[in-house]
């Protein structure tokens, strides 16, 4: 069965100079995402974006979070993350030099001539194509977070059929 196509929608994105992004280095522990989640949710903010991964600590995970928040309300936000015992290291990276990437996996419904346009595109853009049917292309595409969503736009004449997007993974260049 058929999903309608997902692009994403800027209505419903929050506005560029309002998004924070924190990099947390955590004790890989049960219940700490669940800690720092639930203690942002708590303060009423939305988390737009989520990613977290082992570090080259021992039994270290870094969480990065792009929160729809103000500077002084992420630092609120970082005053009482930095009570939780499980919490190592916050960094507030919104205005330093960093890095940040997304992965996003995309299924498309391409046939004929759609599947060749379609090809082209994955080709001109550096995806690359993961699994392929007659009916269906699975490609992942991977760059800087702020040009994914004009990225994604280009595929959607393609027919969208399944989306994920691994959130952001930030690191500061300094």
């Amino acid at each position: 069965m058929s999903m309608p196509s997902t692009a994403p929608d800027e209505a419903q994105t929050a506005a560029p100079e309002r998004l924070r992004v924190i990099s947390v280095v955590v004790e890989n522990k049960p219940g700490v995402l669940s800690k720092v989640s639930g203690m942002i949710r708590r303060r009423g903010f939305n988390i737009q974006g989520l990613s977290v991964g082992t570090t080259n600590r021992p039994n270290c995970s870094r969480m990065t979070i792009t929160v729809d928040a103000g500077h002084a309300e992420v630092d609120q936000v970082e005053k009482q993350l930095d009570r939780v015992i499980e919490v190592v290291e916050i960094e507030d990276l919104t205005e330093q030099a960093k890095l940040i990437r997304e992965m996003v996996l995309i299924k498309l419904e391409v046939q004929g001539e759609r599947r060749r346009e379609a090809m082209t595109l994955v080709e001109r853009v550096g995806g690359r194509v993961i699994d392929q049917a007659p009916d269906r292309v699975l490609v992942e595409l991977s760059g800087e977070q702020s040009g994914m969503d004009a990225l994604l736009r280009e595929f959607t004449p393609y027919g969208v059929l399944e989306l994920a997007r691994s959130g952001p993974v930030a690191m500061s260049m300094a």
